[in-house]
């Protein structure tokens, strides 16, 4: 079982705040280097911003067996990301709402303990009562405005958490494994290419010098603190910290995302968006919080 490093959590903490204001600029730098531009430009200015750090903490060759590896899961990790960041950013650019996205993507946290049903493991009755919370908020924050159905960028968002699951069920089970540096650098890098390899063709035209210089500031935060400071963070945190521990930590994200919001957009969930906020934040703590004892057999 791993121990509770206190630099550990502080990585955690550092990541949840970078990730939940990063949702305010990514619906800014959207807005003009769309969906795959932006990803595409962030992750490989995160994964640039690596090298230096590489050179000076993870230079002493490895062998080959673990490059090998570091490769492969890094691989493996960017795609999940690929497939996250891309249908988050859909999400984002259609709602226009940070801390709106910022919760559902939240939402990964509650979906981490259920993935135990594939490996033949009984699920906990604290996961059930965050689905339950998870799905009341939902429909709060979703269903405003006399809606009949979900918006179309929440769908996205609520879609792309099970990839988010996917990358930190990835995350946690690769990231002790291997060279955490150049693990990360390799599943930033490998993000970034599938995106700029879909940008030509699915948004031509968007790359112009005005665009860039629109997204500048979001692109700088989204590359060098969100992916560049954060995805490392994350990786360092979780080789340090029990799973359930580090999750209750990354889901304050989706806190730092309605206050970044509010504070920078001016946003205003209303009533119902704001309990449905807590809904969803109270299934995320239930999920990983031990609430009942467990059976004796």
């Amino acid at each position: 079982m791993k121990k509770n490093d206190p630099k550990a959590i502080l990585f955690l903490v550092i990541t949840a705040v970078i990730w939940g204001f990063a949702f305010v600029f990514q619906t800014e730098g959207g807005r003009g280097l769309a969906n795959y531009w932006f990803n595409g430009l962030r992750f490989y200015l995160g994964a640039v911003s690596l090298l230096p750090v590489i050179f000076l903490f993870e230079r002493a060759p490895v062998e080959k067996r673990v490059l090998w590896q570091t490769v492969r899961y890094g691989m493996l990790t960017g795609a999940f990301l690929f497939a996250a960041s891309v249908l988050q950013q859909y999400g984002i650019l259609l709602t226009q709402s940070p801390g709106k996205s910022g919760f559902i993507t939240g939402l990964y946290m509650v979906f981490v303990p259920l993935c135990g049903v594939f490996f033949r493991r009984k699920i906990p009755a604290e996961a059930w009562i965050g689905v339950a919370f998870g799905i009341a908020g939902l429909f709060l924050i979703s269903f405003q405005g006399g809606g009949e159905s979900f918006a179309t960028g929440d769908l996205i968002t609520l879609f792309g958490t099970f990839f988010w699951t996917a990358h930190i069920l990835a995350v946690d089970k690769f990231g002790s494994m291997v060279p955490p540096l150049k693990y990360s650098f390799v599943q930033f890098l490998t993000t970034g290419t599938l995106c700029l390899l879909l940008a030509p063709v699915l948004e031509p035209g968007v790359l112009t010098l005005e665009n860039v210089r629109v997204a500048l500031i979001p692109l700088l935060y989204c590359g060098l603190g969100s992916v560049g400071v954060a995805y490392t963070c994350q990786v360092l945190g979780q080789r340090g910290t029990e799973p359930a521990l580090a999750s209750i930590i990354l889901c304050a994200e989706s806190v730092f995302a309605a206050v970044g919001g509010a504070l920078i957009l001016h946003e205003n969930l209303g009533v119902r968006g704001y309990l449905g906020c807590v809904l969803i934040f109270l299934g995320i703590l239930a999920s990983k919080i031990k609430l009942f004892p467990a059976r004796k057999q």
